[in-house]
């Protein structure tokens, strides 16, 4: 066991231990293993990638491709809110740089980041298929259409006030 898997707690590395050992016989199974791993972890980190990539015997280059191609797996902690702006043509041509530039600001990071508390993480992600709609940002599982700079401070805003506890 790594030191990483140390840091993430047992219960964790047990439960990465016990998907890996579900599907670890399955062909075609890599992006269901990895999609679990990730709800356990948060994100895959290598040596996550690296304990699938032996129980399967997959090459490491292979789940590492697989893991950097698909916009649902990330390499590194995402924050407690993590916000998607839409960078697709239409949201693109309706401001989304704007709004970008906005959450940067407000969480002092730079998109591909997580704050330091891991409460924010800012993604750009390709078109959402909501283009009628945009600029559209998600945080979480909830979508926000029609976003603005200042509509996006106000609910960044409010968010922050409930990381801090105080809302």
């Amino acid at each position: 066991m790594s030191v990483q898997q140390i840091e993430i707690g047992q219960e964790q590395s047990q439960r990465v231990e016990e998907i890996i050992e579900a599907y670890k016989h399955k062909p075609g199974a890599l992006i269901p293993v990895l999609h679990e791993i990730q709800n356990v972890l948060g994100h895959l980190p290598m040596w996550a990638q690296q304990r699938v990539s032996d129980a399967m015997k997959i090459p490491l280059s292979e789940v590492n491709s697989i893991v950097s191609f698909y916009a649902l797996f990330s390499e590194k902690p995402k924050g407690k809110y993590s916000i998607g702006v839409c960078k697709g043509t239409a949201c693109y041509v309706r401001g989304a740089d704007k709004i970008i530039e906005q959450l940067q600001e407000l969480l002092g990071i730079e998109a591909g980041d997580t704050t330091p508390d891991g409460n924010f993480s800012i993604e750009v992600v390709r078109c959402i298929g909501a283009c009628g709609l945009g600029p559209v940002v998600t945080i979480n599982d909830t979508v926000y259409t029609r976003m603005k700079a200042d509509k996006v401070k106000a609910v960044i805003t409010s968010l922050i006030k409930q990381a801090e506890g105080g809302g």
